[in-house]
C-alpha cells in the first residue's frame, strides 16, 4: 500500500508495510500491509512509524539503483541530508550498506560518501518452475545474482512431488555452494499457471497438468523455512523483472510476453502490476482468438495458445511438438540456413503473435512491449508478419507510441522477478525483516 508521510519538512510517498504469518505455523507468506494512520498513534509510535518508512524509502532506492551519494540518496526520498545520515547509520550497524568516499573515484571538490548495498547482508531465492526446466538463483540485496542452477527435465518428471524433490537438491546444494543460508530473508517463486498469491496455491498450471496445488505450502514445508515465500505467476515476474532491471525500465506502462509450451504475459499500468481482483490477470494465451480451433489444454477451444505456442509453430515446421525446446534449436537452424517448412511456420506463427499483440494494444495503449522467451528468440524471423498483422488490426494512435523489444534478461526474466518480490519485506520494512529472518532447517530428505 501507498502511503504519503510528512518527514523533515517535506512530504515522501513510500511503500510501507511487513510480512506477516500465514494461518501455518511453517511457513508465511510475503505481505505488504499498511501501517497505521500517524493520526492514530501516540506520538512516539507516530516517530516509530515515520522512521521505519524513511528507513524503507532509503533502502529501496540503494536496492534499486545500487551504489548512490548520501545527497543523491536526500534528492530521491525528498529527506534532509541530516536524517539521511543517522538512516544509513542504522543500515550499516544492520548490515545492508558500506559507505567509502567518492574522492576514490577521483571525483572533483570535497569528498562526499557513497552509500553501497552489501550484496551478502540480505539475500533472497528465487525459483522458476517450467514446464521443461528448474531454475534457482541466490540473489543478494542491491539485486547482484550471487549464484544460478538451471537444469532441463523430461516432460515426463514434471508432477508435483518430482518438482518439490527435484527443487530441495538444488536449494540446497546452492546455498551450501554460496554459503549465503545465514543471510536469507525470503523466497520467491515463478510458475507457469494461475495462482493466487495470498498463499501460493496454484489454481490451474494446464502444461505441467497440475489443478489445485498448494505449492506455498509444499515448498515451505519441504525447505523448512520460516522466512517469507511468495508464489507468482512466472509471466508477472517477468514484467515486473524487465520494468525494475530490463528493457522497460524507464517505462510505466508495459506488456511482458512470453511463453514456450504455454503463453502468457504480464502487465504493469502506470509503474505497478496489473494482478486483477485475485492476482489472475495476464492470461493472454487463453484469449480465444479462432472460433474453429482446436482444443486447448484449459479446456477451452481456438486460445492463443493452441496458435502460437511452442507445439503449433513445431507441428507446422514438421517437427514432433513434444520435441520442445531441442526441435526449437534445430527449427531456428533450419531457419537461417533458408528452409521453406521452417520460414513458412515462422511466418505464420508471426501473424498470429500480431492478432494477439494487437489486442493488447488496442487495450492497454502500452509504452513498451517486451518479447520474453519464445518470442524473444523467434523475433528476427517473426518481425515482418508480425509488424503487418499489427499494422492491420492495431488502433493507429496506439500503433505508433509503442515500441517492441527482445527481452534485456533473456531467460532469467521470471528469476529475477521471483527475486525482486522476495525483498518486497525487507524493503517495505527492513528493521522487521532482519530482526525476523531465520536460517531455514533444511531437512536430510524428504
Amino acid at each position: 500500500m501507498w502511503a504519503r508521510y510528512p518527514g523533515d519538512g517535506t512530504t515522501v510517498d513510500i511503500l510501507i508495510g511487513m510480512s506477516q504469518p500465514a494461518q501455518s505455523s511453517r511457513w508465511e507468506v510475503a505481505q505488504i500491509l499498511p501501517l497505521p494512520s500517524p493520526q492514530s498513534l501516540k506520538p512516539g509510535q507516530r516517530n516509530e512509524t515515520i522512521r521505519r518508512a524513511n528507513l524503507a524509502a532509503v533502502v529501496r532506492e540503494i536496492h534499486r539503483h545500487g551504489a548512490l551519494p548520501r545527497s543523491e540518496i536526500a534528492v530521491r526520498t525528498g529527506l534532509t541530508r541530516g536524517t539521511i545520515r543517522r538512516l544509513i547509520g542504522e543500515l550499516t550497524r544492520l548490515g545492508l550498506v558500506s559507505e567509502r568516499s567518492s574522492a576514490a573515484l577521483g571525483s572533483p571538490g570535497r569528498p562526499s560518501s557513497v552509500v553501497e548495498p552489501c550484496k551478502l547482508g540480505a539475500v533472497v531465492l528465487a525459483i522458476e518452475i517450467a514446464v521443461d526446466s528448474l531454475a534457482v538463483a541466490v540473489v543478494g540485496f542491491g539485486g547482484k545474482v550471487l549464484g544460478t542452477v538451471r537444469i532441463d527435465r523430461p516432460r515426463g518428471r514434471t508432477s508435483v512431488d518430482l518438482t518439490i524433490s527435484d527443487l530441495f537438491e538444488i536449494v540446497e546444494r546452492l546455498l551450501e555452494r554460496t554459503s549465503t543460508r545465514e543471510a536469507l530473508v525470503g523466497i520467491g517463486v515463478g510458475v507457469d499457471g494461475i495462482v493466487r498469491r495470498s498463499d501460493g496455491l496454484v489454481h490451474l498450471a494446464p502444461n505441467l497438468d497440475w489443478r489445485e496445488v498448494p505449492l506455498g505450502e509444499l515448498l515451505a514445508e519441504a525447505l523448512g523455512s520460516t522466512v517469507p515465500l511468495v508464489v507468482a505467476n512466472g509471466a508477472d515476474l517477468g514484467a515486473l523483472a524487465e520494468h525494475r532491471r530490463g528493457a522497460a525500465v524507464l517505462a510505466d506502462n508495459v506488456i511482458f510476453f512470453t511463453g514456450e509450451v504455454g503463453v502468457g504475459s504480464g502487465v504493469i499500468v502506470d509503474g505497478r502490476p496489473l494482478l486483477g481482483v485475485a492476482g489472475y490477470a495476464g492470461e493472454v494465451g487463453h484469449m480465444p482468438v479462432n472460433p474453429d480451433g482446436v482444443a486447448c489444454r484449459c479446456g477451452s477451444f481456438g486460445c492463443l495458445e493452441t496458435e502460437l505456442g511452442e507445439g503449433a509453430l513445431l507441428v507446422r515446421a514438421g517437427h514432433v511438438a513434444s520435441d520442445g525446446r531441442s526441435a526449437v534449436d534445430r527449427l531456428l537452424v533450419e531457419a537461417a540456413v533458408g528452409v521453406p517448412a521452417a520460414l513458412s511456420a515462422l511466418e505464420t506463427s508471426g501473424r498470429w503473435l500480431g492478432v494477439g499483440l494487437a489486442t493488447l494494444i488496442n487495450v492497454f495503449n502500452p509504452e513498451v512491449i517486451v518479447l520474453g522467451g519464445l518470442f524473444g528468440r523467434l523475433h528476427p524471423f517473426m518481425a515482418a508478419s508480425m509488424e503487418a498483422e499489427l499494422d492491420r488490426r492495431a488502433l493507429r494512435p496506439s500503433r505508433e507510441r509503442v515500441r517492441i523489444v527482445q527481452s534485456a534478461l533473456g531467460v532469467d526474466a521470471t528469476l529475477i522477478g521471483a527475486a525482486e518480490l522476495a525483498f518486497e519485506p525487507l524493503l517495505s520494512d527492513p528493521i522487521q525483516s532482519i530482526q525476523s529472518r531465520a536460517a531455514p532447517s533444511m531437512p536430510a530428505a524428504i
